[in-house]
């Protein structure tokens, strides 16, 4: 028996989604209340049903908040008054303790939740240790940041629910994406690649398997907004053939590196909108591109790092 699941923290989701959906009907003042309801509530449904559903029902839930996202249904709440925060004037650095401490936790909770032990009752299963560790890392990170700033509960529940808003339907899009690049690989689309590359490029040299392996990671990166939509089409047809089959490359070196490199697309493409975009939204930049402006020389820097130590390490080691 374990007392956390994965499930647990997908339930605490949804819980939070709903009583979203249910401020939202209530906000007579809300821009695109009808839409936004449908929007949050189905995707507060995903998270409670999950697995206890036919996938095809959530597969029909996002075609519908995709719709709705697309016909501009919804929308972040009406600009009001700024509500009283916390105690967070003067806290300088500090105010980033919280954020900082969640990645801590997710590591240590990642080698440690699933010893805890009390008899036959586990804390964490092992197979769901990531997910786990991540929810309670997360739990403990928000209630750190009201301790920090003496802020209430509900003044987290409102900020919360207002910057959950304003990302909207680009919220979704990274786990949309991911699961495309699933659907591109079960479909063949790796070989065609392959067969692409093999005939435009000379792979039996090394270094020019390295630099398509790392360019096409960035470029379909770039193309799909998603690192994870990219890795197993990308992998599948130049990684595993041309580094690993061919040169005999370590493919755990390959896939880091190779996600490092698809990182480097995200940094520069605005269909990484959650990214790019809605950070231009919130701080109110005139320049939709202004982020990627920044980011593109560091990505470029990034990307040629990585191709040279790829190309160092993976045929070595």
């Amino acid at each position: 028996m374990n007392l956390l699941t994965a499930e647990t923290f997908f339930v605490l989701v949804g819980a939070y989604l709903s009583a979203m959906a249910g401020h939202i009907a209530l906000d007579r003042s809300h821009p695109r209340r009808l839409g936004s309801v449908l929007f949050w509530g189905l995707l507060a449904w995903t998270f409670v049903t999950g697995r206890d559903v036919d996938p095809l029902w959530i597969g029909y839930a996002l075609l519908l908040m995709a719709a709705l996202a697309g016909a501009g249904q919804v929308a972040p709440p009406a600009a009001g008054p700024k509500r009283a925060g916390g105690r967070d004037a003067g806290l300088g650095l500090r105010l980033l303790a919280p954020a900082l401490l969640v990645p801590v936790l997710v590591v240590v909770g990642g080698m440690t939740l699933d010893r805890i032990r009390w008899g036959e009752v586990r804390l964490a299963a092992a197979a769901q240790l990531n997910t786990t560790a991540l929810g309670v890392a997360a739990v403990t990170g928000l209630l750190a940041a009201l301790w920090l700033t003496r802020a209430s509960p509900k003044t987290a529940w409102h900020e919360g629910s207002r910057l959950l808003q304003v990302f909207g339907w680009a919220l979704v899009l990274p786990q949309l994406l991911a699961a495309l690049g699933g659907v591109f690989a079960q479909a063949g689309v790796g070989k065609v690649v392959a067969d692409g590359v093999a005939a435009a490029l000379p792979t039996h040299h090394p270094l020019v398997a390295v630099v398509a392996y790392c360019g096409g990671m960035a470029l379909f990166t770039a193309i799909m907004g998603n690192a994870f939509a990219a890795f197993p089409v990308i992998t599948l047809g130049i990684g595993l053939p041309f580094i690993v089959q061919e040169h005999g490359g370590n493919p755990a070196i390959m896939g880091a590196l190779g996600m490092l490199s698809g990182y480097c697309g995200t940094l520069v493409t605005p269909m990484a909108a959650n990214f790019n975009l809605v950070p231009v939204v919130l701080l109110e930049l005139e320049d939709r591109m202004a982020v990627i402006k920044a980011q593109a020389p560091m990505a470029a820097a990034i990307w040629l790092f990585n191709v040279a130590a790829m190309y160092l390490c993976v045929y070595r080691f």
